[in-house]
């Protein structure tokens, strides 16, 4: 959903001399409680971590406030019920040292600035993916340490086990083996897509959902020529997608027109040899960008497509003169319920990926992380941060019904119950919702990747609401949200994820950006015509010789060395 996107926010460091037990799994790592007598029991150093600290004790952070995180009761992201909350309830004072609306990259801009220029740093931050290179040169400068004994020492068990579901959301922030961010979990398939069809005109024109890419033209074709809503065939839109950055997204997406010819752009695949490969120059872009040529010369796909974004793809869906888009699960709720406002008989209905001329099938699949958390070498109490981390991924993350936050974090703010203690949809609540998560210290709170996908089966399966994760699903999600991720497992095995997870190699620091621009600049001109096809093949040595080839090398040496 629009409220579940994402965005980028905090930092932290140093640790406590010897002698400090363990965490071991309970979020009061051992904390405030001293037992035994002076007299017959060893002097021992009290553990640094605490439930509530007294005297209080204080993180420093920094914000990138997305443009569209609202406020109320006069609060600011400095000042507000989270931050309030802290206090009172661990005694952590979060301290902001500057904040900035994060348009156009400027959270990453100012970050790096204060970087440069030895200004204060955070105790803690949180830094989006996309920043990530930025996440790198601060791992990188010295300024923010080795993470992973103390996660060892105080993450709770329930943190544990959901960072243990893919091991590898480690190795982007590693260094000689030593764990040096935090990954931010993120829900598992949250940006996995399906198809969405407007079924209501593959019914009125007596057609079954396409199963195959040869299918998917003559639905195309039907949507386009013989639109059964009267759409007059130059406003039709059969498959809304957009390439204006990437063409590897979350909305709108085009890369699984390459996977039904064997390849997936713009990520690392596992190639036949066991080694890895850049999708963009496997043989099979050739074919699919001759596919993309010939259903843009047919208008099947957006004229403007190498200018849209994936918000822009939503347009023509939620006007009503879309046919198909690719998109998440979640999109029933976010943006195609509004197409009702102007299409009132439209049906969305959730299909399988098409599969190609010999029956493959590949789409790009979610990394299980968002981003990273950073911790100061600088910092006093980084044990501090746990105590608020742990308490969010035990009470927060997946809560069972009747815990303290199995209704959400904050009542009025981002849930509301009516009278008889259901909860109310989000556009219900008294002057309005907020997304009040984004508040935290971590973006999103704490999310444990597997959960939603677990209660989204369980709503499919006929259950009723009963966790904070159903009861949010079932009242704010759109009806068919259940059923569409169903329709995701039944592909589950043709989701493949981004296969390098390392940090950033020495000549993609320096080629990259070189490499994604004619790549960019030569698959749009072989779609728009003004390159023949073969063009394609003249990209491939350009890229090899132009870095490509040693970036393949590195990356290959950093796959050898985690296998």
């Amino acid at each position: 959903m629009k409220r579940k996107k994402l965005l980028p926010l905090l930092g932290m460091s140093v640790i406590l001399a010897g002698g400090i037990a363990g965490c071991s799994g309970n979020n009061n790592a051992g904390g405030n409680n001293a037992s035994g007598n002076a007299a017959n029991t060893p002097a021992t150093t009290e553990n640094a971590y605490k439930d509530k600290y007294d005297p209080e004790v204080t993180i420093t952070t920094v914000w990138g406030v997305d443009p569209e995180l609202k406020f109320k009761n006069g609060e600011t992201i400095e000042n507000n019920v989270a931050t309030k909350w802290a206090k009172e309830k661990f005694g952590i004072n979060i301290k902001s040292l500057w904040s900035i609306t994060d348009t156009n990259g400027a959270f990453g801009t100012k970050l790096r600035l204060a970087m440069s220029s030895g200004q204060e740093m955070p105790d803690v931050v949180t830094i989006g993916t996309g920043d990530a290179t930025i996440a790198q040169d601060l791992i990188d400068s010295g300024m923010y340490r080795e993470v992973g004994t103390l996660f060892d020492q105080y993450a709770s068990d329930t943190w544990k086990v959901a960072m243990a579901q893919d091991p590898n959301v480690w190795n982007q922030y590693s260094r000689d083996g030593k764990k040096m961010g935090i990954p931010v979990l993120d829900y598992a398939y949250n940006h996995d897509y399906i198809l969405w069809i407007r079924q209501d005109w593959l019914d009125k024109l007596n057609l079954k959902a396409p199963a195959t890419i040869d299918e998917l033209e003559t639905v195309m074709d039907a949507f386009k020529n013989r639109n059964p809503d009267g759409v007059a065939p130059d406003k039709v839109v059969p498959l809304s997608i957009g390439f204006k950055t990437t063409m590897n997204t979350w909305m709108g997406d085009p890369s699984w027109i390459f996977g039904a010819y064997g390849t997936l752009p713009q990520q690392w695949n596992a190639g036949a040899d066991g080694k890895l490969e850049y999708g963009s120059i496997n043989a099979g872009m050739k074919q699919g960008l001759e596919k993309l040529k010939s259903w843009l010369g047919k208008g099947y796909i957006p004229q403007e497509a190498a200018l849209w974004d994936e918000n822009k793809t939503a347009e023509p869906a939620v006007a009503g003169t879309a046919g198909i888009i690719p998109g998440p699960y979640w999109m029933s709720g976010w943006p195609l319920q509004d197409t009702l406002k102007k299409a009132p008989d439209a049906v969305w209905a959730p299909i399988n990926i098409p599969a190609g001329p010999d029956g493959t099938v590949m789409r790009h699949g979610t990394q299980f992380t968002n981003g990273v958390t950073l911790i100061s070498t600088k910092m006093k109490n980084p044990e501090a941060f746990f105590t608020y981390q742990n308490y969010l991924y035990d009470n927060y993350a997946n809560p069972q019904p009747g815990g303290e936050l199995d209704n959400g974090m904050f009542a009025g703010y981002d849930y509301e119950l009516d009278a008889s203690g259901k909860m109310v949809a989000n556009d219900q609540i008294s002057g309005g919702f907020v997304n009040s998560i984004r508040y935290l210290l971590v973006r999103d709170g704490a999310r444990i990747p597997d959960a939603q996908m677990k209660s989204l089966l369980n709503l499919a399966e006929g259950a009723e609401p009963a966790t904070r994760l159903e009861k949010d699903v079932a009242v704010n999600y759109g009806e068919g949200t259940p059923a569409a991720a169903k329709v995701l497992l039944q592909q589950e095995d043709k989701s493949f994820k981004n296969m390098f997870t390392g940090p950033t190699t020495e000549t993609m620091k320096s080629k990259l950006d070189y490499l994604n621009k004619i790549e960019n600049q030569t698959f749009n001109e072989i779609i728009y015509g003004k390159q023949p096809i073969d063009a394609f093949d003249n990209f491939v040595e350009t890229w090899k010789s132009g870095g490509g080839e040693q970036i393949t090398s590195e990356v290959n040496e950093w796959y050898d060395s985690i296998k």
